[in-house]
């Protein structure tokens, strides 16, 4: 490995270099290295680039016959199941060896998505089949294991010590090439909003990344990972010096939980809030305009035990700084059940310190027949949409079985609940809330279907 000030020391050595040939006569014989050692990252490369693998996946999804079945109307007036065909599909994509003794390779869950064989092309050319250990569609992370010995595990950065302007390379297997290495900087960190996954807090960097680069490494120059490469921002889906990758702290957490448990079991604090503005900050007497406001606290929830209110300004959660909502999120995402957190907060000028215990959430998943015999067939789903100032919770039919008693009475795969019995439905508590309350009678639905509202009886 490269001593850190002999890495300084290079890099001022190819500057100097670049300068030389800017300004050297066109007639200049001489290489300005010559007489001395060349600058390079191939020490580190070498030791890096084992640990980088290439995948290759294969899977079926289904599909609709034709697109007049994604009109829920035309179904229901003709009333025609919902015709699906398979349809073979394959990617390419990139992954990381983090364990060599474990073989656990980290990777993108988009990369293996519905994929029923995964296979894995190592360094020296050694092509391995690979088991799925866990996928976090959330983070769109992913962990497959590889049977296979002298394997070479690439060690973890401290990815919050990064800085912008840090040198970064990455690694990975761009349009199906093979293993391919490009160079940049780190130009910003901590970038959220994109509307890329439910949990976001990038790294964006210049060195190239295009499709097939999913999944692989982004190391510094001590030949650490400091990211995995996630995405990118282009016009026509290439390479415009716009990449993100997942932080290397925030992937290691997740990979953890994906070992232990196979999924991310995220917890709750059981609170909303908005971003601070200055607006806001001037209305409660701050200084500053960076934080959240607590604008609601559920009872009998985390946040009320530990004793936030309405009001309150979290500035801070186990040492890391929230600024926005996101920030807020992101640390949230990372937290396990029954992990206990100090959160910092404003209330009325003065700073506090509040200990919470993260509660586990409640059950995403139902069965109609849970509910009713009538609603039998039926998934429903509770499911969180994110707006510009707090998560708002709605319950979706997943899925309704085509000649189930809930397909019969009318119910299909995409209605969301926006009341049962007049009553607002916002999560599956109050589902089974309100009917527990029918106890058999009718049931009255007013269902969100596309664009469209309509109300669905039950008798």
């Amino acid at each position: 490995m490269v001593p850190a000030r002999g890495q300084a020391n290079a890099l001022l050595a190819i500057a100097a270099a670049l300068c030389l040939l800017a300004v050297a006569p066109a007639h200049a014989g001489a290489w300005p290295f010559a007489s001395g050692e060349i600058p390079t990252l191939a020490p580190m490369l070498e030791q890096a680039k084992p640990a980088v693998v290439n995948i290759a996946t294969r899977g079926r999804v289904r599909v609709r016959v034709s697109p007049l079945f994604d009109d829920p109307f035309f179904r229901r007036f003709f009333d025609l199941p919902q015709f699906q065909r398979e349809r073979a599909t394959q990617s390419l994509g990139s992954g990381v060896i983090v364990d060599a003794d474990a073989g656990l390779v980290i990777t993108n869950h988009h990369v293996i998505e519905n994929a029923e064989q995964i296979r894995v092309t190592l360094s020296d050319g050694r092509e391995l089949d690979a088991e799925l250990v866990g996928s976090d569609p959330a983070s769109d992370v992913a962990v497959i294991r590889i049977p296979a010995d002298n394997l070479t595990a690439i060690p973890w950065a401290d990815s919050d010590a990064l800085r912008v302007g840090d040198f970064v390379v990455a690694i990975g297997n761009p349009f199906g090439l093979g293993q391919t290495v490009t160079s940049g900087i780190i130009s910003a960190l901590q970038r959220s909003g994109l509307g890329i996954e439910d949990y976001e807090d990038f790294i964006q960097t210049d060195a190239s990344i295009n499709p097939g680069n999913s999944g692989g490494a982004l190391v510094d120059l001590r030949g650490q990972l400091a990211g995995i490469n996630t995405a990118i921002v282009g016009p026509s889906g290439g390479n415009v010096g716009i990449g993100f990758a997942i932080p290397a702290n925030m992937a290691r957490g997740l990979m953890e939980q994906l070992v232990e448990f196979g999924e991310v079991r995220r917890g709750r604090l059981g609170l909303a809030a908005q971003d601070l503005d200055a607006e806001l900050a001037a209305a409660f007497g701050l200084q500053r305009s960076q934080g959240v406001v607590v604008v609601a606290v559920e009872e009998d929830s985390a946040a009320a035990a530990a004793g936030l209110r309405v009001g309150d300004v979290i500035i801070a959660v186990d040492g890391r700084p929230i600024r926005r909502q996101t920030d807020m999120r992101n640390v949230l995402g990372l937290l396990r059940v029954g992990q206990r957190v100090d959160i910092d907060v404003l209330r009325d000028g003065r700073e506090h310190t509040l200990s919470a215990r993260i509660s586990p959430r409640r059950d995403a998943e139902l069965r109609g027949e849970q509910l009713s015999p009538r609603l039998a067939g039926a998934l429903l789903r509770e499911e969180v949409q994110k707006d510009q100032y707090q998560d708002i919770e709605y319950v979706r039919f997943a899925a309704v079985a085509p000649g189930s008693p809930a397909w019969a009475a009318g119910l299909r795969e995409g209605d969301i609940i926006r009341s049962l019995n007049r009553a607002r439905i916002a999560d599956l508590e109050d589902l089974r809330r309100v009917a527990e309350r029918a106890a058999g009678g009718r049931l009255l639905f007013n269902i969100q279907r596309g664009r469209q509202a309509l109300f669905v009886l039950i008798e």
